[in-house]
């Protein structure tokens, strides 16, 4: 199962958003980007319980003003294999 999630982040504060998410297992993917959002965030879990365990971790770095969780993949098909 992989979601992506899109976070926004107290200004100046990407690069340690993005070094505590790199920390976090179950992180296949994180990049700062520009736009609406500051960092992409791309999680793997086996079921939907390790799923919510990784973004719960996600969710309790203290200088994430507010993300839009999760983008769960399924929904027109991947390119992944």
């Amino acid at each position: 199962m992989i979601s992506y999630i899109l976070i926004n982040c107290s200004p100046g504060s990407e690069e340690e958003v993005i070094s505590e998410i790199s920390s976090v297992a179950g992180v296949i993917e994180v990049n700062g980007v520009f736009g609406k959002y500051d960092v992409f965030v791309k999680i793997s879990s086996e079921n939907p319980d390790a799923m919510e365990k990784i973004v719960s971790q996600i969710r309790k770095i203290k200088v994430l003003n507010s993300h839009t969780l999760p983008v769960v993949y399924g929904q027109g098909g991947t390119i992944d294999k």
